[in-house]
């Protein structure tokens, strides 16, 4: 895994308008690329002789090439809307890092039981959006099957048959309310949270495509 690092000095004059912009539309856009597993966005602690104030963005990518294809496929039209916003305004610079370890704190706090069928059953899915690697256990959820319709031509989701003979496979995952709430970012608009009850009789979370 890699973290894809921007750390941005901006103008005062400038500042509270590219920080509105950099929540709402700058980060989403990055992330809508699909490139990248996660970001975090960061204000740093320390008084710049240039003045101004000193940003960084860290986005969390699966690998190296992915990171290429962003640079290639994305990167400059994003780039060229800071510059036309922004111009002369803020100073930027990137940094690549590789994750060599992680290091996790087991908490006692998960409240939550978790059904997956899709992504969130990959390890650097996981690590992007929890910081930790789960462990979970197989379950089945009765009278659903997997849509033949993809959210974005891409993502699966459920679909409710109510026939008994119909199941799905997947992992159940313990998250506290903390994680299930970023799981909703990361599932984002398109689906929704429902609360269902799998085979085993534990009532769980999945995620279903919006009507």
């Amino acid at each position: 895994m890699y973290i894809y690092n921007v750390t941005t000095n901006i103008e005062e004059t400038a500042h509270d308008t590219w920080l509105q912009w950099m929540k709402e539309t700058h980060i989403p856009q990055v992330l809508s690329t699909g490139k990248f597993l996660s970001a975090k966005f960061t204000k740093v602690l320390v008084e710049e002789d240039m003045g101004g104030f000193t940003y960084s963005v860290q986005y969390t990518v699966q690998d190296k090439a992915t990171l290429d294809r962003y640079y290639e496929e994305d990167a400059p039209k994003l780039i060229e809307s800071i510059q036309q916003k922004f111009a002369g305004q803020l100073v930027s610079f990137k940094t690549e890092l590789e994750v060599v370890d992680e290091y996790f704190v087991q908490r006692a706090t998960a409240t939550h039981f978790l059904f997956t069928y899709g992504t969130l059953q990959e390890r650097e899915v996981q690590l992007g959006v929890f910081a930790r690697p789960l462990k979970g256990f197989e379950d089945e959820l009765p009278s659903y099957t997997i849509s033949d319709q993809k959210i974005a031509d891409l993502y699966p989701t459920l679909k409710h048959t109510g026939k008994k003979e119909d199941s799905i496979k997947g992992q159940v995952y313990t998250l506290s309310h903390y994680e299930l709430q970023k799981a909703d970012i990361y599932e984002g608009e398109a689906y929704e949270r429902i609360e269902i009850q799998l085979a085993s009789g534990k009532k769980a979370w999945a995620y279903i495509a919006k009507l």
